[in-house]
């Protein structure tokens, strides 16, 4: 599975893997969240878009992807690691958006719920080239092997790659909860809705995930003088 260019500076965002990790508390999850204020005109707009979405206005869809599409096309191609199966799978989403919009309660907001059926397109996305992988195989001559895209230049490649190669390594849960969290800056209650897991269960997941990327990051320690010998 690739990483096609990260979309965010994680190099901010990842704790260095040097570091000894410090888990964040939950009144820790974002210093920098929103004031009350901006918060409660973000929810006021997500329900008027709703509602506008669901009366078929399609100037409303227009607004819904100049707020939320450059993100969408980020988080599927971080899961699906190609910009083409992520133009695919936005676009799948919107025709999903547009047929069951009317199944929309409010239980969660508007852009939540947009990017739990994202998410989940993504998966059927990636179960269905597994099928096809599985099936190609057999008659699949080493030339035919697909090549990564050519990935996004960054200050630190070695880095990255070295990342991209341990977050492969991951289970699909772990992996999904830390591009979730690190990458795109959801929440664990956004992400606990998306993916339809609790709350501590997201910060669970994120903790293994990132435990497990030191363990597999870290340089191993030198020898002391008496193991040496």
């Amino acid at each position: 599975m690739g990483f096609v260019g990260l979309a965010l500076t994680w190099e901010t965002r990842i704790p260095s893997v040097a570091q000894r990790e410090r888990r964040v508390e939950p009144s820790q999850d974002r210093v920098n969240a929103p004031a009350p204020n901006a918060v409660d005109a973000s929810r006021l707009e997500d329900s008027d878009l709703a509602a506008a979405c669901a009366s078929g206005d399609l100037h409303a869809f227009e607004r819904l992807y100049s707020l939320h599409g450059t993100r969408m096309k980020n988080l599927a191609r971080n899961i699906l690691g190609t910009s083409v199966e992520a133009e695919d799978a936005v676009q799948e989403t919107f025709l999903k958006i547009q047929r069951s919009i009317s199944s929309f309660r409010g239980q969660s907001s508007f852009a939540t719920w947009i990017f739990r059926v994202l998410v989940n397109t993504c998966y059927d996305l990636r179960r269905s080239r597994l099928r096809k992988k599985e099936v190609a195989t057999e008659d699949q001559s080493p030339d035919d092997t697909p090549r990564p895209e050519p990935r996004a230049p960054s200050a630190h490649p070695a880095l990255r790659l070295a990342l991209e190669r341990a977050l492969a390594q991951l289970t699909r849960h772990q992996r999904d909860v830390f591009l979730l969290y690190e990458v795109e800056g959801f929440r664990h209650a956004e992400i606990s809705a998306m993916l339809e897991i609790s709350e501590t269960a997201s910060k669970n997941t994120l903790f293994q995930a990132k435990k497990n990327l030191r363990q597999m990051l870290e340089p191993p320690r030198p020898m002391d003088a008496a193991g040496a010998r």
